[in-house]
């Protein structure tokens, strides 16, 4: 093994993640993204992207809070324990050399590859509208986001799985038409976060009005907890409830309370000793605690829009070396001329 094999075979993992710029993060985020991207960062090379030109696959039209968005992002990223000095953190068009990569793999990508994506149907359903051609790009544009920093890892759920393999056949078909082990094939790193559901049952998302938002106060908190749904069977306060059918709140203790609190709420729940509505003040006090040092170091990063910029521009860079040693090797692969 030569020395640059050995230093290969004993460099961290790298891991590459990201996600687009809608607005305000909410706990849904946190509990399923932040809190695993913040352990990942002890262990592996992180590369987390802000998704700019994703978020224009469907919010062409709606581009005048996409600054306002990538900071709020960025400050609850950092609030939530994603580190600069531990992790790299950057704009996606701040790195040209992805689109150029996106534009090279889209033309050895077969059309349906990309046509049988399933999270490509779901989110066509969703929007209700004629399919873009930026939003058909987008599985290779994803593609481009990971090989363009050489990412080994990629942290999905279950239901990702599928879209996660197109970058891996995009990959694996790269290296066979010109003949040589350049790109990794990405891997999934399955995330182990259940997912948390909104106050109403539903998937928790901002647009839906069923999110507690990391940048919401205490007080907004507690009101929003109170419109949590509990057991549906449970009309009267001395009703003996079912935490199993409790669907919001029982489900936010075991993520937010201490395991011994966790079972004396099953129990007084079950024996009627407790009433929802002293079970959701519990849960927002349990709830409040947990985000009260997140929600400081927000407000003082979110004071501070210049210090997000740096911060985004310095990984910027630093990404953008990555990419652009990325694309020599690209070139050289499909022997672009260069004059």
């Amino acid at each position: 093994m030569t020395l640059d094999s050995d230093l290969k075979a004993s460099a961290p993992k790298r891991v590459m993640s990201g996600m687009r710029p809608t607005g305000r993060l909410h706990l849904g985020h946190y509990w399923g993204v932040l809190k695993n991207w913040e352990s990942l960062q002890a262990q592996y090379d992180c590369f987390f992207m802000v998704a700019d030109w994703h978020a224009l696959t469907t919010r062409y039209d709606q581009t005048a809070d996409l600054r306002a968005h990538t900071r709020d992002m960025l400050a609850d990223w950092l609030a939530a324990g994603v580190d600069p000095a531990r992790a790299t953190v950057y704009v996606q068009s701040s790195v040209p050399e992805i689109a150029e990569l996106s534009l090279i793999l889209g033309m050895l990508t077969p059309l349906p590859w990309v046509q049988g994506d399933p999270t490509l149907k779901d989110m066509v359903k969703m929007l209700h509208e004629e399919l873009n051609y930026g939003l058909l790009g987008y599985p290779v544009l994803q593609t481009a986001d990971i090989l363009a920093m050489r990412g080994d890892l990629v942290p999905v759920g279950k239901d990702q799985l599928a879209h996660l393999e197109i970058s891996r056949d995009i990959a694996r078909r790269f290296n066979h038409v010109y003949q040589r082990d350049y790109f990794p094939e990405p891997r999934p790193l399955l995330t182990q976060q259940p997912l948390m559901m909104g106050l109403d049952g539903a998937k928790m998302g901002k647009s839906a009005g069923n999110a507690i938002l990391l940048s919401d106060d205490a007080d907004e908190t507690c009101r929003k907890i109170r419109t949590a749904i509990t057991d549906p069977a449970r009309q009267r306060r001395q009703d003996p409830g079912d935490p199993e059918q409790c669907q919001v709140v029982f489900k936010y203790y075991p993520l937010f309370a201490p395991p011994d609190a966790v079972e004396q709420t099953a129990a007084e729940c079950r024996s009627a000793a407790r009433g929802c509505v002293d079970c959701k003040k519990l849960l927002a006090e349990y709830l409040n605690e947990t985000l009260r040092p997140i929600r400081e170091r927000r407000r003082t990063l979110a004071d501070d829009p210049g210090e997000l910029d740096r911060l985004l521009r310095a990984g910027g860079e630093k990404a953008r070396a990555v990419a652009s040693d990325t694309l020599r090797g690209v070139r050289e692969a499909v022997q672009l001329p260069t004059f």
